[in-house]
């Protein structure tokens, strides 16, 4: 297994700062908590900081608290998805936050724990849910969804231009026997997309996993409703920060981004209408990507996009 490392870290903590500083008592919400390493820096550097921590798969839940149990209760958690930000923060007893963080998509341990499901090259069972305790799992969706869903299915989110084939193949397989298994599946994906195609843009069952992935956990769904909670949390100076892993999920968080921060002041006016003004600006130029030494450490972050954005009005 490898070992874990926090993502962006330094960044996240930097711009997260002003917000936490600003006032005597502030709360973040870590929402995709994972195994704390970006929490534990926010409690180490801020000693009047309580964070509270989502998480749906409670794995990651039981080795967070471990390692953050020291903190007291400056760290309260919650197993939920982060679309139930608001409930959760209502729950600890708040109204408002100072800040929140999202690292998106999938995580580190359920990359690296096999049964798990999420990895192409090692055997498992087609699990994929994040949270274990509910939902659908990728089997399911495979063997049970109708061929023309399981074609948008990955066109839509893995950008598979292959998915027909794909999924001829997979209905195919599936009227023999039930497919359970990752590497039958990683299997049948090289075998319906062209060599030439397969000699390049690395393995070619990624995209479909992916694809299988966001649907077995509702990602992009949990992200479109989550983000606009998080900012009706935040106080006047409160910021959200995120880091997407992929185009989907960056372009749900770029556009919302600005369109909250764009003034809605009919365009032939000469002066701002404070009832129009934005009341949001954006803290990054653009999708901020990681430095070449972290790269060198962490090879996972090269596919990182990191945004942040702050409250300025109420």
């Amino acid at each position: 297994m490898q070992q874990h490392i926090s993502v962006m870290l330094d960044r996240c903590v930097e711009l997260l700062t002003p917000s936490i500083e600003s006032t005597s008592h502030p709360v973040v919400v870590d929402a995709t908590l994972g195994l704390g390493g970006h929490t534990e820096a926010l409690l180490n550097k801020f000693p009047h900081l309580t964070v509270i921590g989502i998480d749906r798969d409670e794995v990651a839940l039981e080795r967070a608290h471990k390692r953050l149990a020291h903190f007291g209760d400056r760290f309260k958690s919650s197993h939920a998805i982060f679309d139930q930000i608001e409930s959760v923060v209502a729950e600890h007893g708040y109204s408002h936050i100072d800040g929140a963080l999202f690292d998106l998509g999938v995580s580190s341990i359920q990359l690296d724990e096999v049964n798990r499901g999420f990895s192409y090259s090692q055997e498992a069972p087609l699990d994929m849910r994040m949270d274990r305790s509910r939902g659908i799992t990728a089997a399911e969706i495979v063997n049970t969804y109708a061929p023309g869903k399981l074609v948008q299915i990955l066109r839509s989110y893995g950008e598979e231009k292959f998915a027909t084939r794909i999924v001829e193949n997979i209905v195919k397989t599936r009227a023999i026997a039930p497919m359970n298994s990752t590497t039958q599946l990683a299997a049948l994906v090289k075998e319906s997309i062209p060599a030439a195609t397969r000699r390049t843009g690395g393995n070619p069952a990624k995209r479909t996993f992916q694809a299988l992935r966001i649907e077995a956990n509702d990602e992009l769904g949990a992200i479109t409703r989550a983000l606009p909670l998080a900012l009706g949390l935040l106080r006047v100076g409160g910021r959200v920060v995120v880091m997407s892993f992929q185009s989907l999920e960056d372009r749900i968080v770029k556009e919302l981004f600005v369109e909250v921060s764009t003034s809605k002041s009919p365009r032939n006016l000469p002066i701002e209408l404070p009832e129009f003004a934005a009341k949001f600006s954006i803290i990054t130029k653009s999708g901020e990507t990681p430095s070449q030494s972290e790269l060198d450490i962490n090879p996972r972050s090269a596919s990182v996009r990191l945004r942040a954005i702050e409250k300025v009005a109420a």
